[in-house]
């Protein structure tokens, strides 16, 4: 009998012949949902306070819905996301005017633009805290960033 060094290849190969092949593979976990009402968890004078649920979020990969904002320009590869559909886009000034119902997402790529009007769920890494865009100087509190989306 020959025997051959058993590597991880070899491993998969023999358990996939055997129908044993899902036994082997790393789950997908789904990014955790993120809904426009788990933003903020309070407001005072000083301002908007994010919730517990989007600082214990920040930095991880996580999913909501809402509806694109018309873009700034075409070409852009950023838009607003919106708990509303809107007419136009909420351009804002500084972070004081920052409305608690739209998230910045940055695409990791280039997309086609939807419809206001049209749902979408974006999926990207959640940023949060003041930051000014080099490019455009759009002011931003919530972002999601390396994004993509898909409509519902």
């Amino acid at each position: 009998m020959i025997t051959l060094p058993l590597s991880r290849r070899r491993l998969l190969v023999a358990a996939s012949a055997l129908g044993l092949g899902l036994a082997f593979r790393p789950a997908l976990a789904a990014a955790p949902d993120l809904s426009f009402d788990e933003l903020y968890g309070s407001f005072s004078p000083l301002g908007l306070e994010f919730s517990d649920k989007v600082k214990d979020l920040t930095g991880e990969k996580v999913s909501i819905r809402g509806f694109m904002a018309p873009p700034l320009k075409a070409e852009a590869q950023f838009f607003v996301l919106s708990e509303i559909p809107m007419a136009l886009c909420p351009f804002c000034s500084s972070d004081a005017d920052w409305p608690e119902n739209i998230v910045v997402v940055y695409l990791d790529r280039k997309q086609t633009f939807v419809q206001p009007n049209q749902m979408i769920e974006v999926t990207g890494t959640l940023d949060r805290g003041s930051w000014v865009d080099p490019e455009t100087g759009f002011v931003s509190q919530l972002r999601l960033r390396d994004a993509r989306y898909k409509t519902v």
